[in-house]
């Protein structure tokens, strides 16, 4: 298994998941891999089936219909820390996010992702991604043991935003989390005039979905933040 596996939940867009896939293979210096979490229904199922072969790919993990990016992100992460030893198949050290609208720029940014989560001992990292920088985890890697103590990679009652609200939250509520500033994960979104309007850009980012996904963080910050932070902090001893 790789160091580092990246899940990019993604529906609709292969083409974009190809470029993904390409930008790994040009920009990775460490023993790195991609996943893409795709929905079963996905009209473009077998476009994205056609990826699994392709260099830094290492796998294309489907859910069944009607999940969310959350769910999609969830099931990839719980299935990439299921080791099979029978086939020689053991977890990665980190997992990391990034959507399909995500571009590694930096030659080497994984390398320096592993290595600040490697100077840490347990926690998160994050780069430039050009639109929020410092400001919010819009792409991020994670020590596996994060995932494995909390129980999931993102709360499962968000949909597709405010996670990075959630990562930024925790991660720092735990004193684990690093910017680095010399990075760039080029986040190519059309808030920015980077990319047009697509459906699936609407769609997750209408009116009702912000609503629902703040309104569920808001709740978060009281019923499932502070125990999150807890078991953070357990697994790296301090309280």
């Amino acid at each position: 298994m790789a160091d580092l596996v990246v899940i990019v939940p993604t529906r609709g867009r292969p083409n974009a998941a190809a470029e993904v896939a390409a930008t790994f293979a040009a920009t990775c210096t460490a023993d790195t891999r991609v996943s893409f979490a795709i929905d079963a229904d996905d009209p473009n199922r077998h476009a994205y089936l056609k990826l699994a072969g392709a260099e830094q790919v290492h796998s294309i993990i489907e859910q069944p219909p009607g999940g969310t990016m959350v769910s999609a992100l969830n099931m990839a992460a719980e299935t990439l820390l299921s080791p099979d030893p029978q086939f020689g198949r053991t977890a990665p050290y980190a997992l990391g996010f990034m959507g399909d609208d995500h571009r590694p720029r930096t030659k080497g940014w994984d390398t320096a992702y592993l290595e600040a989560l490697r100077d840490l001992g347990t926690g998160m990292v994050f780069g430039d991604d050009q639109i929020q920088r410092e400001r919010l985890p819009t792409q991020i890697a994670m020590t596996a043991d994060i995932v494995r103590a909390v129980g999931s990679m993102a709360p499962a009652s968000l949909v597709h935003l405010c996670v990075d609200n959630w990562w930024l939250e925790l991660g720092r509520a735990a004193g684990c989390i690093r910017y680095l500033p010399g990075v760039t994960v080029e986040h190519m979104h059309p808030v920015a005039g980077k990319a047009e309007w697509d459906e699936g850009h609407r769609r997750v980012n209408a009116p009702v979905m912000y609503h629902h996904d703040q309104s569920t963080m808001a709740r978060l910050r009281v019923t499932d933040l502070p125990a999150a932070v807890a078991k953070v902090k357990a697994l790296r001893g301090v309280q």
